[in-house]
């Protein structure tokens, strides 16, 4: 604890007063808003604060400033790295009541929501004004706020961008109290520094958004979507490559490997063959989309492809993809009891079939049943290990393989985690991947947390 017992017993009898009943202190409460969806410990904090103004993270702040007790902001509890635990105690700060659609600007294609936010809620929302939001992670529950500070992409990607790409603006509380507006909502500004894109990813570390502006999308006049099997692994991302060389314009490219597509037969019941898959999306007029998947079709013949089998109706297509989102459920059915570890790394398109192929080198090696899957379009690829923790041989292996596929992918020029963010859970490679940027980000923390209460103990190796 930062601020000592005292400090926190103080924090607690202030924050009891401020905000009665939506301060709960129960052990199981606390521990739903620690990590779960991980092997990382759960680090539960003290108690728990539901916000349900700007006002209300104001108040927090302060109190948890005045009496140096760390602040962990909450939304739904989604992220895989680790960044809602608690490791030096304090208060989760939890966002979701937080959940307002304040505007909706139809001709300037972008919408203002508070944090709380889910996808699936504005998506809804939106969906008779013939308008969407593109970022899909997977979890349709996830938060806008929890979205931005983690930087969250998804399948989508490819062609519509990440969160950085799609956050015109955020209204976020400071460490000192300070309610902070990044900028209007027009689409480009070139006055300062870009304070949107520095909290966009900054994981709660730097302030705690309560409200963003985010783009929107028409929805596309035609959907054309195939799952595609293939001989080998090498020509699935082969295609992915050359799809993208040539520049046709998928909205999504899910690459899954044969493991991960016979999780998908035993827990979704999809008729699909047990062989390196892909499943693609493109989006746009009826006659584009039409010559781009031809285009794709035959880029794949040409690298080993077994069947080309389309799914046009919106019911096919949501089938498909509800399976893809349930790939973390379906590949912890391979094995009942086991923990599953998600792990992603991205690296340049070009060496995308290279680091896939020695990855799956890796598990074989290592005696591992770790299924691999992820939006190749952009590089960004998943492994998920299943793990006995009471084996400590096997926990070993793993973490011998995680440790591999980090290296690797910074030995390409890649990242160690192309969406998932660092949480706790990657602070090990963030010295290699960024060298003396890694002391600017400190002081980037230093000079906006002084007091080191936004959520401590993530992003940053100890000194």
């Amino acid at each position: 604890m930062i601020g000592g017992d005292s400090g926190l017993q103080a924090a607690l009898a202030a924050l009891a007063q401020r905000f009665g009943t939506r301060l709960q202190t129960g052990l199981a409460i606390r521990e739903q808003h620690a990590s779960t969806l991980t092997w990382l410990p759960v680090a539960a904090p003290d108690a728990v604060v539901f916000a349900e103004a700007t006002e209300d993270v104001v108040e927090a702040l302060r109190i948890c400033a005045e009496h140096k007790v760390p602040i962990i902001p909450f939304g739904a509890g989604t992220s895989l790295e680790g960044h809602v635990n608690a490791p030096f105690g304090g208060i989760s700060l939890d966002l979701s009541r937080m959940n307002r659609i304040l505007s909706i600007n139809d001709q300037d294609l972008d919408a203002e929501v508070e944090a709380g936010v889910t996808r699936t809620q504005l998506n809804d929302h939106l969906r008779d004004r013939g308008l969407f939001f593109p970022v899909d992670p997977g979890a349709g529950h996830a938060t806008l706020g929890g979205m931005a500070a983690t930087r969250a992409s998804g399948t989508t990607a490819v062609r519509y961008g990440t969160m950085k790409d799609n956050v015109l603006n955020i209204t976020a509380v400071m460490a000192d109290g300070q309610i902070v507006r990044t900028t209007g909502r027009a689409r480009k500004s070139s006055a300062g520094y870009d304070l949107t894109r520095l909290l966009v990813g900054s994981e709660g570390t730097l302030g705690i958004i309560t409200s963003l502006t985010a783009r929107l999308f028409g929805i596309p006049e035609s959907i054309l979507a195939a799952v595609c099997p293939f001989r080998t692994l090498e020509g699935a991302c082969n295609t992915v490559i050359q799809a993208i060389q040539l520049g046709l314009g998928a909205a999504r490219m899910e690459l899954l490997d044969e493991l991960q597509i016979r999780a998908f037969v035993a827990y979704a019941n999809l008729p699909l063959e047990e062989a390196p898959t892909l499943f693609v999306e493109f989006h746009g007029t009826p006659a584009a989309t039409r010559e781009q998947i031809e285009m794709f079709r035959s880029i794949g013949e040409s690298e080993g492809m077994l069947r080309f089998d389309s799914a046009e109706t919106a019911e096919d297509r949501n089938r498909l993809w509800k399976a893809r989102h349930d790939a973390f459920w379906a590949a912890k059915a391979l094995r009942p009891g086991a923990e599953a570890i998600a792990t992603d790394v991205c690296v340049p398109i070009s060496r995308l079939a290279e680091c896939v192929t020695a990855t799956k080198a890796d598990i074989a090696r290592l005696g591992l049943i770790a299924p691999v899957l992820g939006h190749v379009g952009d590089g960004n690829f998943h492994v998920q290990p299943l793990v006995d923790m009471s084996n400590a041989d096997e926990k070993r292996r793993v973490e011998e393989f995680l440790h591999l596929l980090a290296e690797r992918a910074l030995g390409m020029d890649g990242t160690c985690t192309g969406e998932h963010g660092i949480g706790t859970g990657k602070i090990k490679y963030m010295a290699a991947e960024h060298g003396p940027g890694l002391e600017v980000m400190r002081a980037i923390k230093h000079a906006l947390d002084p007091g080191n209460i936004l959520n401590p103990g993530k992003i940053f190796p100890p000194l």
